[in-house]
């Protein structure tokens, strides 16, 4: 019988281990993101994939704002954030620990999601920007690359929480930090 499992069965780690635990070198900066249901739903699936951090940028709203709190559903607690003015001190920040830094845009030069192989060894920040206007040019010209997800209705972008969870799905997947 297939039979949905509950809560005490998923074998889950609490919050003491999950600050313990092995995290994937990834960090979410967050540029200037208006809802912040899509803020939480960003930590929320960062938290599934138990990345390094999420750095919140410019009018990004941060914990612990009421619909940030709705969607994360307690994931501000497990995940590390931090607060930058703007995204290019965010990249900058991410850029000095190492990480190699790529915006998730359509760009003239953007590699597509299924050609995009990380390099081993390597730490990635991706960027995701505002749901209207997108990643700042100014922030795409301090990023190593773009990665774009490929899209073919008439719709010209997914709301950015689902393209964070396509993306940290892409680079878990094609990593394995976990093994």
């Amino acid at each position: 019988m297939n039979r949905k499992l509950k809560s005490d069965e998923l074998s889950r780690i609490d919050k003491l281990n999950f600050k313990k635990s092995k995290k994937m070198e990834v960090i979410v900066i967050l540029d200037n993101i208006r809802s912040g249901n899509n803020v939480g739903s960003v930590f929320r699936t960062s938290d599934a994939f138990r990345i390094e951090a999420i750095y919140l940028c410019g009018i990004t709203a941060q914990p612990p704002q009421r619909d940030i709190q709705k969607t994360a559903l307690g994931a501000t607690e497990t995940v590390n954030w931090q607060y930058f003015k703007n995204a290019l001190d965010a990249v900058k920040a991410a850029r000095d620990k190492g990480y190699k830094i790529m915006s998730i845009e359509q760009t003239k030069n953007a590699l597509m999601l299924d050609q995009f192989i990380p390099e081993t060894e390597k730490k990635y920040a991706i960027v995701l920007g505002n749901e209207v206007r997108g990643v700042q040019q100014e922030v795409i010209d301090q990023c190593d690359g773009s990665i774009e997800i490929p899209q073919f209705g008439t719709k010209h972008s997914f709301n950015i929480s689902v393209s964070a969870g396509i993306i940290l799905w892409d680079l878990y997947i094609k990593t394995n930090p976990f093994k």
